[in-house]
């Protein structure tokens, strides 16, 4: 019997993929009809998060920002969120507001979900929006420009500190990028898995000069294999804003280089 922990999350979703029960999941959300794109993420106490760590009006904030830093990377423009919160039957309802009020703050409606009693804290946001063109992962060419929104690595070097930073949200860079992008990502697993992401799905290699990637204030290189960064990363012949990190070429997977010579990072995985 293969476990999770064996395949991992990348491999699972080959092989749902595989056996025709899923389609259409290879870019960062789903496109249903002309325009409208859709979303969903979940976070889970232990797993993504420590309440330990984290202020409930923080956790709200987050949770929005996760699930519209996919309509950013889709060129989307946000219209509502559905919102399931999983909680202890013990837990203060001031909590509960302070976790709405954050959702509130990035200034996008809840307009349906759902409430439920639970052992641990459990957040379910689907994200709804429009979008005139998605760029998603499978478009990059042999001679585009890799760019990035913004500094990376400030999640790695908070966690390290045991604490979390804000995503940042990227909805107006993300809309004037996809206008011309060839693909598309927020980089929300580590640079090196989310680029190979965008390698392996447009068929091409990905090169990155890791001395030009902006680092956040504390961040170290190791820190850009941490994730959780929530900036995007965008492949196209002349990038509008962003900074240039690397290119791509023919051939296959990510070619990760610090003043010319190889290295590796690390990158998140579910189940491993």
């Amino acid at each position: 019997m293969t476990r999770l922990s064996q395949l991992g999350e990348l491999g699972l979703l080959a092989e749902l993929e595989q056996r025709g029960l899923i389609v259409g999941v290879e870019h960062d959300a789903a496109r249903v009809g002309p325009d409208l794109v859709v979303t969903q993420d979940a976070l889970v106490e232990g797993v993504h998060f420590l309440l330990d760590w984290i202020e409930w009006r923080d956790l709200g904030y987050r949770a929005a920002a996760v699930n519209l830093s996919d309509l950013a990377a889709s060129g989307a423009e946000p219209e509502g969120l559905l919102v399931t919160l999983a909680a202890p039957r013990e837990t203060a309802v001031e909590d509960v507001v302070a976790f709405y009020e954050g959702i509130a703050e990035t200034g996008v409606p809840v307009v349906g979900g759902d409430t439920t009693a639970a052992g641990s804290v459990v957040v379910s946001v689907t994200a709804l929006g429009r979008s005139e063109r998605v760029p998603g992962r499978a478009g990059a060419r042999p001679g585009d420009l890799l760019v990035v929104t913004g500094a990376l690595g400030g999640a790695g070097a908070a966690f390290r500190e045991a604490r979390y930073v804000r995503p940042p949200l990227r909805l107006a860079e993300g809309r004037q990028l996809a206008a011309v992008a060839h693909a598309q990502l927020d980089i929300s697993d580590g640079l090196a898995v989310d680029a190979a992401h965008l390698a392996r799905r447009s068929g091409v290699r990905c090169v990155i000069e890791l001395e030009r990637v902006p680092l956040a204030g504390g961040a170290t290189v190791d820190d850009l294999g941490f994730g959780e960064d929530f900036e995007l990363l965008a492949a196209l012949a002349e990038p509008p804003l962003g900074t240039v990190i690397g290119r791509v070429e023919e051939g296959q997977d990510v070619e990760l280089l610090l003043h010319g010579e190889p290295y590796e990072l690390a990158g998140w995985q579910h189940f491993r």
